[in-house]
């Protein structure tokens, strides 16, 4: 009996064995292979799930809290950036254009025929610089600056004199003349009590005008010598002199010039002879940083 079933037993197992064969591919698409991937891309570092850390409350929080620190202190840092430096300011006095340059150094050489010198003021802010030829700019006294430094190593080149080190003495030696002339004329007019609209910005730009002639001298030095020099220098002085004091006298003896009255008394004298002194002292500075420059 025993022996009888036992063959039975075999072939039966035999045949489950050959119906099932083994598969060449394991399938792992509803698998243990399958969860264990999308368990990796579901948590988050941590062991977290990623959806759960971005909906978390309390990281909405620390991501709104730290852009408002961030406009914060972007607001605070605008706001003492515009205390020192007027950014805003500073964009009034470079808005020029072609036309206004050209017109405004042709006035800087040749002033004597121009007869209008007030400022054009719209609801009381005075109009762009590219729509009023009287309005102080920063854009010729800056490229005049730069001007002149490339002028004065051109000039030390062609003597053969040129090193970086002379460059560079002599573009900051122009640039403390300059600082050193605008606090002087601040200190003068808090001095005298000078009631007028005359800003540090305006101040530093009349004084940069003075670029213009130099340049002017210098190149006719390299052109015809010596005597090209001071015959141009000496026109560039004048003008420039010229210039001032019938800029200056509306912003410092704006009284008087306004009503066409004439100037009395002791303090419209020490403001006429502050005006005549601003203007005076741009030809000393003029040849003072050229003279070296032609031989």
């Amino acid at each position: 009996m025993d022996q009888t079933d036992e063959p039975k037993m075999r072939m039966r197992n035999t045949s489950a064995d050959s119906t099932d064969p083994s598969p060449l591919f394991e399938d792992t698409s509803g698998g243990q292979g399958a969860t264990s991937y999308n368990r990796g891309h579901e948590k988050g570092p941590g062991g977290y799930p990623a959806q759960t850390l971005l909906s978390d409350p309390m990281s909405n929080l620390a991501m709104a809290y730290g852009s408002s620190l961030a406009s914060q202190g972007k607001e605070m840092v605008d706001k003492n950036l515009d205390r020192f430096i007027p950014i805003s300011r500073l964009k009034y006095y470079f808005a020029v254009d072609t036309i206004y340059v050209g017109k405004k150094l042709g006035l800087l050489v040749f002033p004597y025929m121009h007869e209008n010198w007030e400022v054009s003021y719209q609801q009381d802010t005075p109009v762009a610089p590219r729509f009023d030829i009287n309005a102080p700019d920063l854009y010729i006294p800056v490229m005049g600056f730069i001007t002149y430094i490339l002028v004065a190593g051109l000039a030390l080149g062609t003597q053969n004199r040129f090193t970086p080190e002379s460059l560079g003495m002599q573009a900051s030696s122009a640039l403390v003349w300059l600082i050193i002339e605008v606090l002087a004329t601040l200190l003068s007019l808090y001095l005298v009590t000078v009631n007028t609209d005359l800003t540090t910005i305006d101040l530093v730009a009349f004084s940069g005008y003075k670029y213009v002639g130099m340049i002017v001298g210098v190149v006719a030095g390299l052109l015809f010598g010596r005597m090209g020099y001071y015959l141009t220098l000496l026109w560039c002085c004048v003008s420039i002199f010229v210039f001032m004091i019938r800029t200056l006298r509306l912003k410092i003896l704006s009284e008087a010039a306004a009503e066409g009255v004439l100037v009395r008394g002791a303090k419209n004298q020490l403001r006429m002879y502050l005006t005549m002194s601003i203007a005076a002292a741009q030809p000393i500075f003029m040849y003072w940083l050229t003279f070296h420059l032609v031989r």
